[in-house]
């Protein structure tokens, strides 16, 4: 209990938010002495059960003693490595750590050479091999303290006492009315309630939201409105969402290179106005083409990305990637629209992280996919072989190629553990920053400020060495984000950006093909599930479309707005051109808030109605976006 204790303080003080005192988290601290009640209760409950009986008791035999000490050290460590691993899940998406974590257990080796490169992993399991020894010291000595030769005759009521104490130990309360994992989102904060639970009590509850869940009856009874949300003709039958998209001109026979940036946040480009000015060359291409500023991922995380952008349906399953999902492994992608075209995908690293490869290979038909081990370069960390690298030997294999190609690029090295090799350090080795800048300006460390420098510098290498290819002059480049990078980014955006996290998911979009395509800028917000869509409008091609995305630049193609989901917190919401509508749903909170600096006034009767608006169409996209997600089967669509 102590030790809880003594975690859940620095948890408070290591993350709290400035608005919370420590006096309103009292009542957090309360209730999570209850949680850790429970915990230690249901640990100790098998000493004092089985150790009742005699022939089990840790004071009538050695071989008893030394089961019992190896099960508390066991069960110790077990808590110490639970309550460390829940510190960094903490530091890195403020939430407990949960069931979505096993997202990372399932690619043990690359996600544990992550962690090796990023952290000083050997002092931190270091410390925690001299705190377990400690333990067993501890362990040891206290079970010598007992004389048990003068033991007191054995009191068969004091054991049912004590059991009935754990009872209500693991109860948290009177056992009819157990302390439940969602009482402590009644404290109507999702810092409290996370401060409050602990990450045992965290993570074995949300192991439930792994299995995906379809309810047709809530997907059908939203249908009307999707209807007018995606323009759909009025009698169409219900959950049919198909759409056969069909042009007067024949298709452009364009090549498409489409570029997923890894951690690609705007509030950190030079696009927002950052003085720290670090995607230069990137500005100046969305100076020649048809750039986005407004556009947003569903939510964060690259497997759920590369997910939204293949399928065009948020992945809204709770605790576990889609692409780890075989339910939701077949789907039908517009990609596959492209007739005649070669279609490649390039990652630096393995495409098993993740099942990158199971949604890929399964659903886009003769994929080429090229990954770690199949190139000329050499591999540069746990991601792979760098990212200027991919790019040269992406522009290698395309300029190989005698027929239209479709192609996605993933990056990887705006990532921790942000390293960058050594031929290129000269690059940014000249740049550094006061660390009192770069928070101001929403990084976190020097190294992660020169990791999006060097994506830039990657950049500027693929297009220069593009623009001497025969191919590039007929090619339509994409480039937009996977996911954004939560942080401060008050000194570009309106508060909802850092307070509701919104640059979780805020990224760059720019469609660039300057013999086709005129330079604008687009205000309007648009969604990463509407890049396929878009794509294909902009080339003429003949497409069919069964999910959430939109062509964007097509007339009457559906309304600005983009759905988001934070899976940790619970949340859920819409973004449109003035406001963005969150609802917790763990909390059964919801709020509205604008997205300008000068988004129209809310007044007490069009706060009410809008926020109502916003709500009924959260609620449609969410609830349709999880009957998709095992909906979308490739045989599903008719010609």
């Amino acid at each position: 209990m102590l030790l809880f204790s003594i975690m859940r303080v620095l948890t408070f003080f290591t993350f709290r938010p400035d608005t919370i005192s420590f006096a309103d988290a009292i009542p957090s601290f309360l209730m999570g002495m209850r949680y850790d009640l429970r915990w230690v209760s249901i640990l100790l409950a098998p000493l004092l059960i089985a150790g009742s009986f005699p022939l089990l008791s840790p004071f009538r035999s050695l071989k008893s003693r030394r089961f019992w000490i190896f099960y508390l050290v066991v069960m110790s460590s077990f808590l110490l490595f639970f309550y460390g691993a829940d510190f960094g899940h903490f530091d890195y998406v403020e939430t407990r750590l949960n069931a979505s974590a096993l997202n990372f257990i399932e690619d043990f080796t690359i996600s544990m050479r992550m962690l090796w490169q990023s952290y000083p992993l050997f002092w931190i399991f270091l410390l925690l091999s001299v705190l377990i020894w400690l333990l067993y010291r501890y362990f040891h000595r206290t079970h010598k303290k007992v004389d048990y030769s003068n033991e007191a005759p054995y009191k068969p009521m004091r054991t049912v006492w004590l059991i009935v104490l754990l009872i209500f130990g693991i109860a948290g309360s009177n056992p009819a009315k157990p302390l439940m994992w969602k009482d402590a989102f009644k404290l109507g904060d999702n810092f409290k309630a996370y401060l409050a639970l602990n990450p045992l009590e965290n993570f074995f509850t949300t192991l439930r939201f792994r299995k995906p869940f379809a309810d047709d009856g809530g997907a059908k009874g939203q249908f009307e409105l999707m209807k007018h949300l995606l323009q759909l003709p009025e009698n169409t039958a219900n959950l049919n969402f198909q759409r056969n998209e069909r042009f007067q001109q024949p298709a452009k026979k364009m090549n498409v290179v489409l570029v997923l940036c890894e951690s690609f946040s705007m509030y950190k480009t030079s696009l927002s106005g950052n003085p720290l000015n670090t995607t230069p060359y990137f500005q100046q291409l969305t100076n020649e083409g048809l750039f986005f500023e407004r556009c947003f991922s569903p939510s964060f995380g690259t497997a759920r990305a590369v997910f939204s952008l293949i399928t065009g349906i948020p992945d809204v399953q709770l605790s576990k990637f889609s692409t780890r999902n075989p339910e939701a492994l077949n789907q039908h992608t517009i990609i596959n629209s492209f007739n005649g075209y070669e279609k490649f995908y390039f990652i630096g690293g393995n495409s098993e992280f993740n099942n990158f490869k199971g949604l890929l290979v399964n659903n886009v038909a003769g994929l080429h996919l090229y990954e770690e081990g199949m190139y000329q370069s050499p591999k540069f960390n746990v991601w792979g072989i760098s990212d200027k690298n991919l790019f040269k030997e992406a522009n290698r294999i395309l300029t190989e190629q005698q027929q239209p190609f479709f192609s996605i690029i993933q990056t990887a090295d705006n990532h921790r553990p942000f390293i960058i090799p050594e031929e290129d350090r000269s690059f940014v080795d000249s740049k550094l920053i006061d660390e009192t800048e770069l928070k101001k300006f929403g990084f976190d460390s020097q190294k992660e400020y020169e990791a999006s420098l060097y994506f830039d510098y990657c950049l500027q290498q693929f297009m220069e060495n593009a623009k001497k290819q025969s191919w590039y002059n007929n090619t339509l480049f994409v480039f937009i984000g996977d996911h954004g990078v939560k942080g401060n980014a008050s000194a570009f955006y309106p508060d909802a950006w850092t307070n509701e996290r919104l640059s979780d998911e805020h990224v760059p979009l720019l469609f660039y093909s300057p013999a086709f395509i005129k330079p604008e800028k687009r205000s309007e917000v648009v969604s990463q599930v509407d890049v396929l869509p878009t794509i294909a409008g902009l080339l003429n091609q003949p497409f069919t479309n069964t999910t959430i995305g939109r062509d964007v630049l097509r007339k009457g193609g559906g309304k600005d707005f983009a759905f988001i989901i934070h899976h940790d917190e619970g949340k859920i919401g819409i973004v449109n051109n003035d406001y963005y509508y969150i609802l917790n749903m763990n909390l059964q909170k919801d709020t509205l808030v604008p997205v300008h600096f000068n988004s129209p006034l809310l007044t007490a009767s069009n706060y009410i109605k809008i926020k109502q608006q916003m709500a009924e169409q959260t609620i449609a996209l969410y609830e349709s976006s999880r009957w998709m997600l095992l909906n979308n089967q490739k045989g599903r669509i008719k010609p």
